[in-house]
């Protein structure tokens, strides 16, 4: 199972690239970055239980770009994979997505991991031009299908229902073949299927009611041989909000692939203590 951690990094914390250094240091396997656009101030939509419930925490507001911190996370490593965790794709052009994802991979030496996800907040969708809330499952998927003729065909195009592109000529091609890994997260019962049947991992948040993924894991597999793919070739992922030693212990007798830790702290410092304990828990669980 390999261990890394996600962070919500902020023009508060300490730089990608820095922090991404002690994290490879430190022996980790990843460093995933969330995306929020914006958060209007005129909100309806509540915080999920899932991530934590309550008064939405002020990061979500300064959260940097994620490919612009995975640029500069890759260029201060030289090992640690970095990705998006996650991309919220239908609020994005999806050729210079495509464009975004393939010049990362290549310029870090195919260490790049693409997350992306569906969106909880349905306000960023409200501000943000024409995209449909609704339809934003059908949207995700037919990017992903896209991107996908972008990064694999010298001349790419694609018809379909929200996207579509005329015979064209998009390089750099990614590192990775025949792509970046596309992490789907979310742990709803929609997105386990959708995850199930396009995703080359599915990545969520553990629920509530099943945080070690001990019932969630054999209903997913399950749905990939339904999708007439093989279960052991679509990997599960985890990314908790909080992870103690017998999580991460559950976690590597269920079946996950790869954890990612929440690191979290109000200060730069208190950021690095944090990742010195993550570091610990990590060491004493695997046998480090």
């Amino acid at each position: 199972m390999k261990v890394g951690v996600y962070v919500f990094s902020t023009d508060l914390d300490l730089d990608p690239g820095p922090l991404a250094r002690e994290i490879e240091d430190r022996g980790f396997a990843s460093m995933f970055f969330p995306e929020h656009s914006h958060i209007p101030v005129s909100r309806e939509t509540d915080y999920p239980e899932s991530y934590g419930g309550g008064v939405l925490p002020d990061f979500y507001k300064r959260t940097y770009d994620p490919f612009i911190s995975c640029s500069f996370a890759a260029a201060a490593t030289t090992t640690l994979q970095v990705g998006t965790g996650i991309c919220l794709l239908a609020l994005r052009d999806t050729v210079h997505t495509a464009k975004l994802v393939a010049s990362v991979d290549r310029l870090s030496g195919g260490r790049f991991a693409f997350g992306v996800g569906f969106g909880w907040n349905a306000d960023e969708f409200e501000t943000h031009g024409d995209i449909d809330f609704r339809t934003r499952h059908r949207r995700v998927r037919e990017q992903v299908q896209m991107m996908r003729q972008i990064w694999g065909n010298d001349v790419a195009q694609f018809d379909g229902e929200f996207v579509s592109l005329q015979p064209s000529w998009i390089w750099p091609k990614p590192v990775q073949q025949p792509h970046p890994p596309v992490y789907l997260g979310g742990s709803g019962p929609l997105t386990m299927k959708h995850a199930a049947a396009w995703a080359d991992v599915w990545y969520p948040t553990p629920p509530l009611a099943d945080p070690t993924l001990e019932k969630s894991i054999p209903v997913f597999r399950q749905l990939v041989e339904e999708a007439g793919r093989d279960p052991d070739s679509v990997p599960v992922g985890a990314a908790p909000g909080a992870a103690d030693e017998a999580m991460l212990e559950a976690y590597q007798r269920n079946g996950v692939s790869h954890v990612n830790m929440a690191l979290m702290g109000d200060t730069p410092d208190l950021m690095l203590v944090e990742l010195d304990r993550l570091a610990k828990l990590r060491d004493h669980v695997l046998g480090a």
